[in-house]
């Protein structure tokens, strides 16, 4: 019988102003997920699809290793949102075949008269037949083993996106604006020659 584990997080950041709201950031879903997971562990699959490689997970006595494809995508309003489409557990064939894991989130921003802040939540549950003889532990010791595990790894990310998005996000300015400034350049340069 298969084992239940949840989790939910949720986040608020506030986000320094800057000459391009943070909206225009939102609308690319690659750069959201490149600062959520390290790009070495990133494979885009489609221009909304992207397979993550997590890191390796304890849970009792298996180690094992989640490669989860995952659709992130925007509406016009900056709303980011996240959804899992599969998963796939290397390593123990086992789990793999008994094993589901279900992601859903968003990122929103929102517009007050102190600024631009971004809200989230992820809320994250996995369904696993466990094999003895860790099917034969208490069912509250699993429960609390593993969804204090699943808390750690939406944790793990909420940290990672507190500090990583408003980092690629004044990266991202910062190049639009000289980008900006390259083209208005060579707009007058133009105008120079023709003179």
């Amino acid at each position: 019988m298969p084992t239940r584990f949840t989790a939910s997080q949720s986040v608020k950041i506030a986000v320094p102003q800057q000459p391009i709201p943070i909206q225009h950031y939102l609308r690319q879903p690659q750069r959201l997920v490149n600062a959520l997971v390290d790009t070495s562990r990133v494979q885009q699959l489609s221009e909304e699809v992207f397979r993550l490689k997590m890191r390796p997970l304890s849970f009792m006595t298996l180690s094992i290793q989640p490669t989860v494809d995952m659709r992130v995508w925007a509406e016009s309003s900056g709303v980011i949102y996240l959804r899992s489409l599969a998963c796939e557990i290397r390593g123990v064939e086992y789990i793999n075949q008994r094993f589901s894991l279900n992601l859903q989130g968003y990122l929103s921003p929102h517009q007050s008269s102190s600024g631009t802040r971004l809200e989230g939540n992820a809320d994250l549950e996995v369904q696993v037949e466990l094999p003895p003889p860790l099917s034969f532990t208490p069912k509250p010791i699993l429960e609390a083993t593993g969804n204090g595990l699943l808390k750690s790894v939406l944790v793990t990310v909420k940290q990672r996106l507190l500090h990583q998005l408003l980092v690629d996000y004044r990266h991202w300015v910062t190049s639009q604006m000289s980008e900006k400034a390259l083209e208005d350049n060579s707009v007058d340069l133009s105008i120079l020659n023709l003179e």
